[in-house]
């Protein structure tokens, strides 16, 4: 069984998407309308913008999205039987079960990107990665780091990697910590925001009311979604973990061993770079990972 999985905030690059574009009139159709649902060119900031521009979390979120949605539009399979996305991703994951039209998906993703940079300049935080470190550790470490105030695992992304969030002073307290808790590596992340944390709590709030401006369906196939680590299809169930998404932890590899129990055995990671296959193979060495990001990669799934 295959599952589809769309990456999040982080895998976005310069030129992205520019030859799926160029080579698939469906694709520049999609990409053509976006622009024209967020009142600028997204597909100038992804073809020529620069990293800077790119970065900026009102840009990058729609950009993945897009370059994602549409890849995914291009080679959608029957054999796909569960999707899943990794933060931002889970927004691709739903339009493409179904759960979300792709013009309310540009929109939601849109006004995300934009309440998430608010809110990181309104309530200043980082993250860090804590690579190496033994599970049984971390409330250890995030209850001396407490001291210095907000921080918590924002993402567990494959076993043995966490990234924290929080107040810059407790995140650094963390990552000082760190190496004493048995961590191999311990780094601050270039970020504008503490994303997956309770500093996120005002674009949570907001992001309700645009929530509840967009129709959410039953998903067509399976999502497996952040906040709980479990396939839904429900559109209530689905509505109330976007919510909680924003200020909860990204349960991913719990998400993935949850997709293996389910019965997949290949995922497939629709959209830029190759940063989910790097994680899921870390959680099961024994499923099968490919990416498909360019059009080249398109056509070769095409092929098979």
């Amino acid at each position: 069984m295959k599952a589809f999985v769309f990456p999040g905030q982080g895998s976005q690059y310069c030129g992205m998407g520019r030859d799926i574009f160029e080579i698939f009139p469906a694709a520049r159709v999609m990409m053509e309308r976006a622009n024209e649902l967020l009142g600028y060119s997204i597909t100038d900031i992804m073809f020529t913008g620069s990293e800077e521009e790119l970065r900026q979390t009102k840009f990058t979120q729609p950009a993945i999205f897009l370059h994602s949605i549409a890849a995914a539009t291009l080679i959608r399979r029957n054999d796909v039987t569960m999707t899943a996305g990794h933060s931002l991703g889970e927004y691709t994951a739903l339009c493409f079960a179904g759960a979300i039209s792709f013009d309310d998906a540009v929109r939601i993703v849109a006004k995300r990107g934009e309440l998430m940079q608010h809110a990181g300049q309104e309530n200043p935080g980082t993250m860090a990665a804590i690579i190496g470190m033994p599970d049984s550790a971390l409330e250890g470490l995030l209850e001396e780091a407490r001291s210095e105030g907000i921080v918590q695992a924002a993402n567990f992304n494959s076993p043995g990697q966490i990234v924290l969030s929080g107040d810059i002073a407790a995140v650094k307290k963390a990552v000082a910590l760190a190496p004493s808790k048995g961590a191999r590596m311990a780094k601050e992340l270039v970020v504008s925001g503490a994303f997956h944390s309770p500093l996120m709590k005002p674009a949570e709030e907001e992001l309700a009311v645009a929530l509840d401006g967009i129709e959410i369906k039953d998903a067509g196939i399976p999502v497996c979604m952040n906040a709980v680590a479990r396939p839904i299809t429900d559109a209530a169930e689905i509505h109330r973990n976007l919510i909680l998404q924003l200020t909860s932890s990204v349960l991913w590899s719990q998400s993935i061993e949850a997709m293996v129990q389910s019965g997949i055995t290949e995922f497939i990671e629709v959209g830029p770079q190759k940063v989910l296959q790097g994680l899921i193979k870390r959680i099961d060495k024994g499923v099968a990972t490919r990416g498909i990001d360019t059009a080249a990669d398109i056509e070769a799934l095409k092929a098979l």
